[in-house]
């Protein structure tokens, strides 16, 4: 008979957590050992994180040891541990069932009477993160998992006490699918990780079959102005939000300050909060809409939308302030599909600079190869550009394509093949007035923060 994960989340269970000190593994860790699970663990490095679960009294081994796994009842891995990492070797060879992360999640989410799982091609992160500010503000001590660091909580994570879980929930690998939503957002639908899935009826169906999982009494939130999201919600009675005409909620008397907007949030034709947002751009008018909604299905009051929203200045890598370069701002971005970062060098353009100046680090060969004409043509929306090797994540080149392929497609574009030369390329060009950007979702932020350091 086939063991499930929930059996094992139960007092006096021993569960070995594989890569413990992942930004998804380390809060799974805490909340297990809240529920009176007994915790183990094992990581490649030592880290921050190891030794905070170690101060909990969580035992972590540093390496990946066969013993390790000894007398678990069950293994839980990070999706980046596969089946022939020593310890998931010996667990499988002793017959101790081995669960991944996602279905763990999942397995937790059924604790909770509401499972806030945010969805999404792009804006994840940053909606789920206002979502955290605004049921802190309302004083509904949520669990929160975020895949990125959120300032608030000085990590990616929360253990609250309330019956609320905030959950960022990707489609990569169909992870999302483990989950157990009973409120599930869905921010739009694009073409992406498109070395897992087929194509983007592919990615539609996952997307459908996750706003499927809420059940009888939940609700379905889409972006009505996302043709991708109106789709895989068909039927299922959405709560929609957008700035097109139609939606359950949206954004009315809309005005710019200094690139920055502010905002009645409208639900069905009533006001529901005034928000003024410091951060800046359309698209995170859209992430507001779909925060508000959620907080509205869940019965917060507005007050707590424009406490909570006043108070959000982005997530980590997320338009992130780093600092000056002789009288240059320099900004970090995690942007990494074209959708994203046509969002942000957009917003970017509004915000009064005498250039825009882009260090970008395309994401994967894959995903480069897939959309290498909208890259191209995003691209051109900077002043500047300056493209970084392609960081590879979890591939391999077969396909033979570089940076520079897009660099000459790019008339002014210059190729860095290393980070370093990056870095010493911005400080040749620096200028007063200048917004600098890194962006990516590698290792590109590195550079702007070796430019700081020498000015």
């Amino acid at each position: 008979m086939e063991k499930k994960i929930e059996d094992y989340i139960r007092p006096g269970a021993r569960a070995h957590l594989v890569g413990i000190g992942g930004v998804s593994m380390a809060p799974l860790a805490e909340v297990l050992k809240g529920k009176g699970v007994n915790i183990t663990g094992s990581d490649m490095k030592q880290s921050e994180t190891v030794e905070h679960l170690r101060s909990l009294g969580i035992p972590v081994a540093v390496g990946h040891l066969p013993g390790s796994v000894e007398g678990a009842d069950c293994v839980i891995r990070t999706a980046a541990v596969h089946n022939d990492n020593p310890e998931i070797a010996a667990a499988l060879a002793a017959g101790i069932p081995v669960f991944e992360r996602a279905q763990a999640w999942g397995a937790i989410m059924g604790h909770y009477k509401n499972a806030l799982c945010v969805a999404g091609t792009h804006g994840k992160t940053t909606t789920t993160s206002m979502c955290t500010h605004i049921f802190l503000a309302a004083g509904r001590d949520p669990s929160v998992m975020i895949g990125g660091t959120l300032p608030i909580l000085g990590a990616g994570h929360r253990v609250g006490h309330g019956d609320t879980i905030i959950a960022e929930s990707c489609e990569y690998c169909n992870s999302f699918l483990s989950f157990a939503p009973t409120v599930a957002v869905i921010l739009n639908v694009e073409a992406d990780h498109l070395d897992f899935f087929k194509d983007l009826e592919d990615i539609k169906a996952s997307f459908r079959r996750f706003a499927e999982l809420v059940p009888t009494g939940g609700r379905v939130i889409v972006n009505g102005d996302n043709a991708g999201a109106r789709s895989v919600a068909h039927g299922l009675d959405p709560f929609i939000f957008g700035l097109e005409d139609g939606a359950d909620c949206t954004a009315v008397n809309l005005t710019w300050q200094r690139g920055l907007p502010a905002f009645d949030i409208v639900v069905h034709g009533e006001k529901y909060a005034h928000v003024s947002l410091r951060v800046g751009g359309v698209h995170n008018v859209s992430n507001a809409l779909a925060a508000a909604s959620a907080a509205y299905v869940l019965g917060v009051p507005g007050t707590a939308v424009e406490e909570g929203l006043d108070a959000f200045t982005g997530p980590g890598r997320r338009f992130e302030r780093k600092g000056t370069y002789h009288g240059a701002d320099v900004y970090d971005d995690y942007a990494h599909h074209p959708d994203e970062l046509r969002a942000l060098l957009t917003m970017a353009r509004t915000l009064g600079y005498q250039r825009v100046v882009c260090a970008f680090q395309p994401h994967t060969y894959t995903r480069t190869a897939a959309l290498f004409d909208d890259f191209v043509e995003v691209l051109k929306l900077a002043d500047v550009v300056i493209l970084a090797e392609i960081y590879a994540a979890r591939e391999q080149n077969t396909l033979g394509i570089s940076s520079l392929d897009l660099v000459r497609k790019l008339p002014g574009g210059v190729y860095c093949p290393r980070l370093e030369r990056v870095t010493a390329q911005l400080a040749d060009m620096a200028q007063p007035g200048d917004l600098i950007l890194t962006v990516g979702a590698g290792d590109i932020y590195l550079a702007g923060e070796a430019l700081i350091k020498m000015s």
